[in-house]
């Protein structure tokens, strides 16, 4: 089968489209024939090897963490779906491979995809839509009437994030560029602070949770804004202890990571606030959620432009320029 692949780690690395293997269908899995892909962030950091100490992949790699399309074979074990079912999903991120013909899904990981939604809007939302909900619902706990601050609003996953957080019915504030803010409000966020213009740590006050996904920076400023008892929620790093913790890391690999989080969760001590890293994983039941909202209109995916597959390369180079207004969709069929 046709598929987008690396070779090698490395910021320079562009990737390329190769035969591989067909999918190898286990007995929990369901083999789905792929009509959309999208890009997220974590493609790129994969690609420059970030996560090869957390994630051994074998090279050469098939690229791509979202999926949406036709399901056409399932294992013994996968009985709650059939082939022609229409689904979405984002692999467990130790078989990634979304820019493919076909990939091979654990059947835990799946859902039928939202009725309303076509597959290239299916296949931008299950990485961010996953992220948001581990995020604000299943670490921040955020509740009615709170209020959230939430990086980068334009982004894939500040898009629903703010969606998300407005079904919750709690405040919302976000970071955008100029040229973004009103359509950022218009997703629905309380208060847009234009980043080229204002500086959020000394605008904001007494949030009760912080969904961070930028810098080391914006991390340590976001504890300004935090009142006692807040919780920092960051899903770009640095990975806590309890991380490695879950993921049964070396403990070589824990003590480094237990390094390189010591100084945020020092100071989130200090402040009186929780600081936690979420590293979001794949879950089908909590799609299920994700398509309830999707259908009732809580929740509309923001799509920036649709790329054929041939183009892979394109759509990752654009991604990465951090210019994109919500999700770049990758079209296989």
């Amino acid at each position: 089968m046709k598929a987008f692949i690396i070779d090698r780690y490395g910021k320079n690395e562009t990737g390329r489209i190769a035969d591989m293997p067909e999918p190898v269908l286990r007995e929990d899995d369901v083999l789905i024939q792929v009509h959309a892909a999208s890009v997220n962030a974590l493609d790129a950091k994969i690609r420059r090897g970030e996560f090869k100490l957390i994630l051994p992949y074998r090279l050469p790699l098939i690229l791509g963490n979202d999926v949406a399309g036709t399901v056409v074979q399932v294992g013994a074990g996968a009985r709650q779906f059939k082939p022609g079912d229409e689904v979405y999903a984002r692999p467990d991120d130790d078989r990634i491979g979304t820019f493919a013909e076909r990939i091979a899904v654990k059947a835990s990981s799946v859902a039928l995809k939202p009725g309303n939604l076509g597959m290239d809007e299916a296949a931008s939302l299950p990485l961010v839509a996953l992220t948001a909900w581990q995020a604000l619902v299943e670490t921040a706990q955020l509740k009615k009437g709170q209020r959230v601050f939430i990086q980068a609003g334009s982004g894939g996953v500040g898009t629903i994030a703010i969606q998300l957080a407005k079904h919750l019915d709690a405040f919302v504030a976000t970071t955008t560029s100029t040229a973004n803010v009103a359509w950022v409000k218009a997703l629905g966020a309380d208060v847009v602070i234009d980043y080229k213009r204002q500086d959020f740590a000394t605008v904001l006050r007494d949030y009760d949770v912080v969904l961070n996904s930028l810098g080391k920076d914006d991390l340590t400023r976001s504890l300004q804004i935090l009142k006692p008892g807040g919780r920092l929620v960051s899903i770009s790093g640095p990975p806590t202890p309890a991380f490695a913790a879950a993921r049964g890391l070396a403990w070589p690999l824990k003590l480094v990571l237990r390094l390189l989080s010591r100084g945020i969760r020092r100071k989130a001590r200090r402040k009186g606030v929780e600081y936690r890293f979420v590293f979001m994983r794949a879950d089908g039941a909590q799609l299920r959620e994700i398509t309830s909202l999707v259908e009732s209109g809580a929740i509309t995916p923001v799509i920036d432009r649709v790329l054929p597959f041939n183009d892979t390369h394109r759509a990752l180079a654009y991604a990465e320029t951090g210019r994109a207004k919500g999700k770049v969709v990758v079209k296989m069929v």
